[in-house]
């Protein structure tokens, strides 16, 4: 979404919500910005707890990863979601030799769950735990790996690298399920049954017009149009379905028994 606040009346009680701001949010909050009632916020996912902790929004669609460290406070509001069952274009780790060789990792500041589930991937398929190292927009292109997530692997993919592992198809190659990247969660005290129903009819809106809403978006995104509409289209998964809530689960355990999340 753009990075512009959208402001209501002052007259008009409003809900906030934080989003992503990536290409891949854009069928969730198409029909969510410039309603009366509520006010968008967006963000990086990493960056989404940040607004949600400060109490600058009501709601968030959050990494995955952020629920699992403060499960005792958050709590899913709908099942309107960024998934994917496979390859996911957006979520990869460029490396300079054979994944199984990898030994240090820099990620991707915007990422909060692609970053575990790139330490849990390494542990359960090379066996091998990897040394993580921040990584930012600029930094020296001397890095063995990197992970990076968003629009910036279609718009600005690093040159050099000779593989790269996409981590949702790393997954479902792992596990046989799809993954759950991010979903809608708010603090227990907000969440309530209008806002799950507006965050899922905004879903179905924007899902039934995923086609139109890529060519719309693809140039403020910077993505070739045609990749723009395979991915809102076929790529990306926006409904939490049965499957996912066993991934979910499967990768919080697994996170876990590995030590990566508490």
């Amino acid at each position: 979404m753009p990075n512009a606040v959208v402001r209501p009346p002052a007259s008009v009680r409003t809900t906030t919500l934080g989003i992503v701001s990536f290409l891949n949010a854009r069928p969730l909050g198409e029909h969510l910005a410039g309603r009366p009632d509520i006010e968008m916020k967006s963000a990086v996912p990493s960056k989404l707890i940040d607004l949600l902790d400060a109490g600058q929004c009501d709601a968030a669609l959050l990494p995955v990863v952020d629920f699992a460290r403060d499960r005792g406070s958050l709590e899913l509001v709908s099942d309107a979601c960024i998934a994917g069952d496979g390859e996911t274009l957006t979520v990869r780790v460029f490396s300079r030799s054979a994944p199984q060789q990898i030994r240090r990792l820099h990620v991707d500041g915007d990422s909060h769950t692609s970053v575990v589930l790139a330490q849990l991937i390494w542990m359960e398929r090379y066996g091998r735990r990897l040394e993580i190292v921040p990584w930012t927009p600029g930094a020296p292109d001397d890095a063995e790996a990197l992970l990076l997530i968003g629009d910036k692997v279609i718009t600005d993919a690093p040159r050099g690298f000779e593989c790269d592992v996409d981590l949702g198809r790393a997954w479902k190659e792992l596990t046989g399920l799809p993954f759950v990247f991010a979903a809608w969660y708010a603090r227990r005290s907000r969440a309530d049954a209008l806002l799950s129903r507006r965050l899922e009819s905004a879903r179905d809106q924007g899902v039934a017009e995923a086609r139109a809403i890529a060519r719309r978006a693809a140039p403020l995104h910077g993505w070739p149009t045609a990749v723009a509409e395979r991915y809102l289209c076929e790529t990306m998964k926006y409904t939490i379905t049965p499957d996912m809530q066993r991934g979910m689960a499967r990768f919080f355990d697994l996170s876990r028994r590995h030590g990566l999340l508490p």
